[in-house]
């Protein structure tokens, strides 16, 4: 797992125009927050933020106003709906060697059985429980020559060590569909022929 180090500010400005001056600087209003503590708030660097954040569950370490340091994992991004920039992030505070609840990816590998099957994902991400400095990026699952109503469960899904599931076993994460056969064509000469009656 990488881990990103960013120099942030604490803040004491609040409400909207004080969240849209840090933003106009190419900054982000967010909150750090965990083990009881009380939340601090900070102004952190919107570009590298933005490229943290491409890595699930980044383990960021914060210099904080460069006089503590603290390690924290994203739990709540809040982005523009239209242009997508980051509007504030929530970050909780963890320690080395601490378990911390995540959900990590599900990637596919292979290709399902000839027939047109479709694959649907149930569970785009996989609740699980890991070591803060140890969180794995995703798990790959291979569905090589699946037919259709076949399932992957989560006990199936092999995963790194230290890693434990947070999630019932028996839970579905992916399955195979049928593709179904459409047949508009008898659909519409029924129809024109209630009408013509």
């Amino acid at each position: 797992m990488s881990e990103v180090k960013l120099t942030v500010q604490t803040r004491t400005e609040f409400g909207k125009g004080a969240a849209r001056r840090i933003r106009r600087a190419n900054q982000v209003p967010g909150v750090l927050y965990g083990h009881g503590s009380d939340p601090i708030h900070l102004t952190l660097p919107g570009h590298d933020l933005l490229l943290a954040l491409r890595t699930p569950n980044v383990l960021i370490a914060l210099d904080i106003d460069g006089k503590t340091n603290e390690l924290a994992i994203p739990k709540a991004v809040q982005r523009d709906p239209l242009k997508g920039f980051l509007e504030h992030v929530d970050l909780q505070l963890v320690q080395r060697g601490e378990k911390v609840n995540v959900e990590i990816p599900v990637h596919t590998e292979g290709e399902l059985a000839a027939g047109g099957n479709l694959l649907e994902h149930v569970l785009n991400a996989l609740p699980v429980e890991a070591e803060a400095t140890h969180i794995p990026e995703s798990v790959s699952v291979s569905v090589e020559g699946l037919e259709a109503g076949a399932s992957i469960l989560a006990k199936d899904i092999a995963l790194p060590k230290g890693t434990t599931l947070a999630v019932d076993g028996d839970t579905v994460v992916l399955q195979v569909l049928a593709a179904q056969a459409e047949e508009p064509a008898a659909e519409g000469a029924e129809g024109e022929e209630a009408a013509e009656a």
